[in-house]
């Protein structure tokens, strides 16, 4: 199988460093370039044709994250991005088009030494799914009244863990289900969202974004 393709960018040389080596460890894993600026990152995705592009939200320069990885989907739609960012607050989270576009991740800086976590956003955003933070499914509730909390709690525990990324079988191995079990639950949350099969719309996607809508932050 080929390895992922990954271009590194982020303005801090140290953490720079640190995702090469580490991700370069991996035995699924190819970086194939990094940089400190956004600039940089859009010619070499364009040049590279990376699967993966782990970016800063906050860069040095004119461009910022967010504005790069707009530049590197417009020209890549197929390229993952996997934004790294030091803010667990929504906001941050909903102003990507990830309704628009597929495949994005959104981890927190602290989380970047897990390296399964770390793996399982890359291999999400590449997939064309939307994989957030655990820390920030941590820091999130059902809005009083919205879809989501008129789920069971186990079934939010699914949706919780289905909007981490996690696969049905690895849902099952957490929650001490059998997989088919977790399929029916699964199920059961897209037709409680009022989910439609579109085609080009994958479900999961559509759920975490419906769970994104309904939450607020534990702390509101």
């Amino acid at each position: 199988m080929d390895k992922t393709r990954i271009i590194i960018v982020d303005d801090e040389d140290l953490l720079r460093e640190l995702l090469h080596r580490t991700l370069s460890a991996h035995p699924d894993l190819e970086v194939v370039g990094t940089a400190s600026d956004g600039e940089t990152a859009i010619h070499l995705a364009e040049i590279d044709k990376p699967d993966v592009v782990l970016m800063d939200i906050e860069l040095a320069g004119e461009m910022d994250g967010i504005e790069a990885a707009m530049k590197i989907k417009r020209q890549r739609p197929e390229t993952g991005i996997v934004i790294l960012s030091a803010h667990s607050d929504r906001r941050y989270i909903t102003s990507l088009p990830i309704d628009e576009i597929p495949g994005w991740a959104y981890l927190l800086k602290q989380t970047v030494p897990d390296l399964e976590t770390l793996t399982r956003a890359i291999h999400g955003s590449k997939a064309g799914m939307v994989v957030l933070d655990p820390t920030v499914v941590a820091n999130l509730r059902p809005r009083k009244g919205s879809p989501v909390e008129k789920l069971t709690p186990r079934h939010q525990e699914v949706l919780e863990l289905l909007a981490q990324g996690y696969n049905n079988a690895t849902i099952a191995q957490k929650l001490s289900l059998a997989e088919k079990s977790v399929e029916t639950y699964i199920n059961t949350i897209y037709q409680e969202l009022h989910l439609s099969r579109e085609p080009g719309v994958h479900s999961r996607v559509r759920a975490t974004l419906v769970y994104l809508e309904s939450s607020l932050r534990r702390s509101q």
